[in-house]
């Protein structure tokens, strides 16, 4: 069996607002072919942990490193390293969705893209859409582009917030079977969800954030 690499290394990280903490000297060592789910109650943190993970919030306390090297948001090499879909995403709104993924494929430097948005496309069931401009899609058909905007690129972690949303019953199973399949050829994944079908199919480890109800 291949050794297991640390992609994602989290030690000791706080985060408060004000007089409000809400991580607190919490520690992660993510490797490769490993899923960590969060999980918990709304308001437990693990948006503002995610955030913390992908640069995008800068943590009062602790470290975040991706493969070695410290967690920067513009860092070329955290860049080429993690994919991520946390947010709704800002999409151009001149840009088709076919557009979308082929300027992120070539900016990425992927070998053939054209083949690779074809086949991610068709994977997401976005053909039918694929000229259509992002604004014109439905919430679920905005979350299957936000997902395939993750998958054309390279990635060695990928870290999702509730991926699920937005999905039907059909497309949960499909995000499933695809991130478990991702999880096995390598890929490092920490992952937000209240989805306890999607939790049991990918994670490997579960971790449960916030005090649990009383």
């Amino acid at each position: 069996m291949a050794k297991r690499t640390t992609v994602l290394k989290v030690t000791d990280l706080r985060r408060a607002f004000g007089p409000v903490t809400i991580i607190d000297k919490f520690s992660l060592e993510v490797r490769t072919g490993e899923a960590v789910a969060l999980t918990g109650r709304n308001g437990a943190g693990k948006s503002t942990l995610l955030r913390c993970l992908v640069g995008a919030d800068r943590p009062d306390d602790g470290t975040v490193t991706v493969c070695g090297n410290p967690m920067s948001e513009t860092s070329p090499d955290i860049r080429r390293d993690v994919a991520t879909v946390i947010d709704d995403l800002d999409f151009f709104p001149d840009l088709s969705v076919v557009e979308h993924l082929d300027l992120l494929a070539r900016a990425h430097g992927i070998e053939d893209p054209d083949g690779l948005v074809d086949e991610v496309l068709h994977e997401v069931q976005l053909v039918p859409q694929s000229g259509q401009l992002p604004g014109t899609l439905s919430s679920g058909q905005r979350r299957r582009l936000a997902l395939a905007t993750a998958f054309v690129r390279p990635r060695k972690l990928l870290i999702l917030d509730e991926p699920e949303q937005r999905l039907d019953t059909e497309g949960v199973a499909w995000l499933a079977e695809r991130l478990k399949s991702e999880r096995m050829k390598g890929l490092a994944i920490v992952f937000a969800s209240h989805e306890p079908s999607l939790v049991a199919t990918v994670a490997t480890r579960t971790v449960e954030l916030g005090a649990p109800r009383g």
